[in-house]
């Protein structure tokens, strides 16, 4: 038989590119087979209400307690959810249209404060100092020691800061870079394209470089809709990764196989999703005017330490 010998090189050549971010994966996440939806919803819950009555709500975090944060960018106002009571109160009152957030090793709350075109962390009592200035930024992934990425969708670019405060471009050239995560090991950056099928994967370095850039997740579309619409995402404590898209709540495994689809509880923009609460078991999303959670199976990484 003849072989195509173009489409062996080009699979040789994408297997080689693959082999470092598959090998930055624990052998048991390596050797996971099927993932299906059943092990992480619970029969019989469904999403319940949490906030209602936003513009346009964005960026929720949990902290090392289980409490979840999010915003109201139009509005500019940071929301905390309690933990056990799911009591919301209002964290920041003038938060300058701040965006994506997340916590980092320092405990502090950082976020992309569009208003201002700043990032910024906020201490306990929702005070703001400045991170880094003068940037356009949407979405942010902090890393154990300190490192900072975060995605620019007007210039196409992603952004790192270094712990000791420098900044520079690390990939540039997607269609509209957005959310952002880290897979547990932190050695893998996942950034979403909104207006592509692919969900792309960088090997970090050790300088916080990006090498090794590949569509490793191939999301599902909807007819007549642009891309998939894929904004923010979470990964659970056994590297499964949900994104927030125009089709619902899409899941994969670590593989990159898609696993299905969660359904939105209303049908308008599902902007984010993160694990939170007292046991870290249940699942918040952010969809626009309204936010929801659900119990589930999964359960969420560990808050950062700082090493």
């Amino acid at each position: 038989m003849k072989l195509n010998t173009r489409f062996l090189t080009r699979f040789l050549r994408m297997a080689l590119c693959l082999f470092p971010i598959l090998c930055s994966l624990p052998t048991s996440r390596l050797a996971a087979q099927d993932m299906p939806l059943s092990q992480v919803l619970i029969d019989g819950e469904k999403w319940q209400l949490v906030s209602k009555g936003h513009q346009f709500t964005e960026g929720p975090a949990v902290d090392k307690n289980g409490n979840v944060f999010f915003t109201d960018v139009p509005r500019s106002k940071i929301y905390r959810v309690d933990a056990e009571s799911m009591k919301v109160t209002v964290f920041v009152e003038k938060s300058f249209q701040t965006n994506g957030l997340m916590f980092g090793p320092d405990g502090k709350l950082y976020g992309c404060q569009n208003g201002q075109k700043q990032i910024v962390k906020f201490d306990s009592e929702g005070k703001a100092t400045t991170v880094a200035d003068n940037v356009e930024c949407n979405d942010i992934a902090i890393t154990r020691t300190g490192g900072i990425y975060f995605t620019d969708p007007s210039n196409r670019r992603v952004w790192y800061i270094s712990p000791q405060g420098k900044k520079r471009v690390v990939d540039e050239g997607l269609g509209f870079p957005n959310g952002v995560i880290l897979w547990p090991g932190q050695k893998t950056l996942v950034v979403a394209d909104t207006r592509s099928l692919n969900l792309w994967a960088y090997r970090i370095e050790p300088d916080g470089s990006l090498k090794y850039k590949q569509p490793y997740y191939t999301m599902r579309g909807v007819r007549g809709r642009q891309g998939s619409g894929a904004d923010g995402m979470t990964v659970d404590r056994r590297g499964r990764l949900f994104v927030a898209t125009y089709a619902g709540l899409q899941m994969f495994d670590p593989t990159g196989r898609i696993c299905g689809i969660i359904l939105k509880p209303q049908e308008r923009f599902l902007s984010n999703v993160v694990i939170g609460g007292k046991n870290r078991d249940t699942m918040f999303i952010t969809c626009s005017d309204k936010v929801y959670r659900r119990k589930v199976k999964s359960r969420a990484l560990a808050v950062l330490l700082a090493k």
